[in-house]
């Protein structure tokens, strides 16, 4: 990413609810996409959250949907993307992928097919994490999601 797409998340005392400040987000593949090329399609209000919440994680798995992606020719990105360095610009953290997380997807039923969202589903309910996506269709997993575009 270049310096100019990237946004910094800026310390910042908020003036929302504490249970709004303290939100743990992650992030789903898209959201991070439109966060990092300044999209509107992210909506101001999960803007205003991702600034404000206490952790926003961006998975392992989104960064190898996005090497995937691009190999294939299915998305674009800058020639000097870096996804490491644009997360230590955001202030995200990585949050990788580890056994307990592929046992949770094995465990989940068949409601949708993308193997990249299943994993995001899984770790979200076994970190705790709210999702972050504009995919109506992963709030049927009883996970608590976020809609990406308000």
């Amino acid at each position: 990413m270049t310096a100019a797409r990237r946004r910094k998340r800026t310390p910042v005392v908020p003036q929302e609810s504490s249970a709004e400040v303290s939100r743990r987000l992650l992030l789903d593949t898209h959201a991070w996409l439109w966060w990092q090329a300044d999209d509107p399609r992210l909506g101001v209000a999960t803007r205003r959250m991702l600034q404000h919440a206490s952790e926003v994680r961006f998975s392992a798995a989104s960064a190898w949907e996005i090497g995937i992606k691009l190999t294939l020719g299915k998305l674009s990105l800058p020639r000097d993307a870096d996804i490491s360095a644009a997360l230590a610009d955001s202030g995200f953290l990585p949050l990788a992928v580890d056994i307990a997380h592929a046992q949770g997807v094995q465990r989940l039923p068949p409601l949708h097919r993308d193997p990249f969202d299943r994993m995001l589903v899984a770790q979200a309910r076994i970190e705790g994490l709210t999702l972050v996506t504009a995919d109506r269709q992963l709030g049927a997993y009883g996970i608590p999601v976020m809609d990406a575009t308000l």
